[in-house]
């Protein structure tokens, strides 16, 4: 009986030996992701910080010196082109007017007597009653007096103009700034800071800067200066708060000047701007698209660096072996373009590739296609 136990017991040490030596040799390899390599169009999406302006932002100031009566809007509304924003104390130059007027006046009397007097001169001469002296003095008494007239004409002008300068007007449409001045301010032509300064923000401008390298790859990418204006795509607007602008712009104006200090040329997309979501002043990021026919994309994560090369994990015979590559210039911090390195057809690692090993035996029953 104990030998049979022990037969027993021997056979089923020996089946769990087996049994385990055969389950290690039958393991399959870690579970990756992986992605099989493939060309496509990619489209790059490079960020660019910009700032944004509105197509017109005008500092009002005023022309003439005085207090403030009147304001006549409140800060942040919106206020059309010759709409009465201020209203600085008139009574002085309704006084300066009228006083105007009355020497004008004056001087056209003057003007009326002078005339008569050189007719008078001249009728007298002919019939040699007076000398050519006084009816040469008749004369210019006549030209003084139409020049008295004239002047008195400008100082009405001027004074009327100064009088309409009270009345301090939007030169555009647009929306107000907050107001720094209040009833009873004195103001005038020199002062730093402006009355208001209105914004039309239905369109905006949005300024950013470019390397001058990538600039002239695009220069040459499309031939020229011109016709990269006019044939470069459609770009984007990320707002300050991180999301999507609904409107897309174009790029309108390029910077004819490299910067001395940043190397930089400067760039301006404008954007339709109907709800007045985006602000003169603000901060945005201009998303410019760029589109690589026929290319390899992976994303950045299968890649690490060594040396300042960069690598990807190639799957050869369901093991990892490390492959160096050669990346396009510009990336979105996402992906990479692939330049050389890599076929159509490879299996990488797509995700996890710093933590990586040589050789480490991956299943590849989980290989997915990345569809472009």
């Amino acid at each position: 009986m104990k030998i049979r136990t022990s037969v027993y017991l021997a056979f089923l040490f020996l089946s769990l030996v087996y049994g385990c030596s055969d389950k290690k040799q039958t393991m399959p390899g870690e579970k990756y992701k992986m992605m099989i390599v493939s060309k496509g169009d990619y489209t790059l999406q490079s960020a660019y910080t910009a700032t944004l302006r509105g197509r017109q932002a005008v500092e009002v100031r005023p022309q003439v010196s005085g207090t403030i009566t009147e304001i006549r809007i409140n800060e942040g509304d919106n206020v059309r082109r010759g709409q009465i924003l201020f209203v600085i104390d008139q009574v002085p130059y309704k006084a300066a007017l009228a006083t105007a007027r009355a020497n004008m006046k004056s001087a056209e009397a003057k003007l009326q007597t002078a005339k008569l007097t050189a007719d008078s001169k001249n009728e007298l001469y002919r019939e040699k009653v007076v000398s050519d002296f006084d009816r040469q003095t008749a004369l210019n008494q006549l030209r003084e007096a139409e020049a008295a007239v004239a002047q008195a004409k400008a100082e009405v002008t001027r004074a009327a103009n100064d009088l309409s300068y009270t009345e301090v007007k939007s030169p555009v449409d647009g929306v107000a700034s907050m107001i720094p001045y209040r009833v009873g301010a004195l103001v005038s032509s020199t002062m730093e800071e402006p009355l208001v300064t209105v914004s039309d923000d239905s369109e905006i401008y949005a300024y950013f800067s470019m390397a001058e390298s990538q600039m002239i790859d695009l220069i040459q990418q499309y031939g020229s200066l011109e016709e990269a204006k006019k044939k470069m795509p459609a770009v984007g607007l990320t707002m300050s708060n991180g999301r999507t602008y609904d409107e897309q712009g174009c790029i309108d104006a390029i910077g004819g000047t490299v910067d001395d200090g940043t190397g930089a040329v400067t760039l301006r997309a404008v954007f339709k701007n109907p709800r007045h979501l985006l602000r003169n002043g603000g901060s945005a990021s201009v998303v410019v698209p760029t589109v690589q026919k026929n290319c390899i994309s992976i994303p950045r994560s299968a890649t690490y660096e060594l040396q300042n090369r960069v690598f990807t994990w190639k799957v050869v015979d369901g093991k990892t072996q490390s492959t160096p590559i050669t990346i396009y210039k510009y990336n979105d911090g996402q992906n990479y373009i692939v330049l050389s390195g890599l076929n159509e057809g490879d299996i990488i690692i797509s995700e996890g590739a710093g933590l990586m090993r040589e050789g480490t035996a991956v299943n590849m029953d989980d290989i997915k296609k990345t569809k472009k």
